[in-house]
């Protein structure tokens, strides 16, 4: 039987639909990823990571590809879907990035240093703590497989919501509202040593102001309050992104795990 270039196109175009399918949500997840979702990443190169991960995560779900479309509305709307998808686990992960953001916002504030501003791998500029925390963050998800643990998670987006299905947007609700409020916790967490500190600083301070009206507390203590919000920023980032990166990989394991 000789194969004609129609056969094989016909052949092909159920794998091709379900490429594209797949690549619609795995590039939304990606534009969303900590690390490769930075704003700071070109577009190229988020085009390439994007495309990288879809021929990973393509032979893993081909066979749950849903047939091919009988019209060009029909067509928009499965691929609409997938992009919807691929934006809620976006954003779920973009939640731990905030987290470490919020976190370096609160230490900072805390310790008298929010005034003092860094680069950042967002747009918009942030603390210099936060900055620090951000890049370490990234870079030690990185080092622990983020690549890895990220193909892992768009397989396992296929079993939660299958190819093709609008996720239901009251378990979107509830999810959103329980990650979101992970998120806040896990960032006062985080910058509770930071808290705890200036907690006892203003009650030392107060103490001492009120013994001796006359001496300037304030101008005595800013300076101390700055060096030991650097000698803490020193002591706790290794637990705090240690923390973090548990949460975020625990979670990329077994996403929604504790989701109603």
């Amino acid at each position: 039987m000789t194969l004609t270039p129609d056969m094989l196109g016909e052949a092909l175009r159920p794998l091709a639909w379900a490429a594209l399918l797949v690549f619609l949500r795995v590039g939304a997840v990606v534009a969303l990823m900590p690390g490769f979702g930075e704003q700071s990443v070109p577009g190229r190169i988020r085009l390439v990571v994007a495309l990288c991960f879809t021929v990973v995560v393509l032979p893993a779900v081909a066979d749950l590809g849903r047939p091919l479309p009988s019209g060009l509305l029909e067509s928009f709307a499965l691929g609409g879907a997938e992009v919807v998808t691929g934006l809620v686990f976006g954003i779920v992960l973009r939640l731990f990035v905030l987290a470490l953001q919020m976190a370096g916002t609160i230490a900072a504030q805390s310790a008298s240093l929010s005034q003092l501003f860094g680069g950042s791998a967002a747009a918009e500029p942030q603390p210099a703590i936060g900055h620090v925390l951000v890049v370490g963050g990234l870079a030690l998800a990185a080092i622990l497989g983020l690549h890895v643990q990220a193909a892992a998670y768009m397989i396992d987006s296929y079993s939660l919501v299958p190819m093709g299905q609008w996720p239901d947007a009251g378990t979107i609700l509830d999810l959103g509202l329980a990650e979101i409020g992970r998120s806040l916790g896990l960032a006062f967490t985080l910058a509770m040593p930071f808290v705890i500190a200036a907690l006892i600083y203003n009650l030392v301070l107060g103490v001492i102001n009120r013994a001796m009206p006359q001496l300037m507390v304030t101008f005595v203590g800013a300076p101390a309050l700055t060096a030991g919000g650097l000698v803490l920023l020193l002591l706790a980032a290794p637990l705090m992104l240690e923390v973090w990166a548990g949460e975020l990989t625990g979670f990329m394991a077994n996403p929604f795990a504790a989701a109603p």
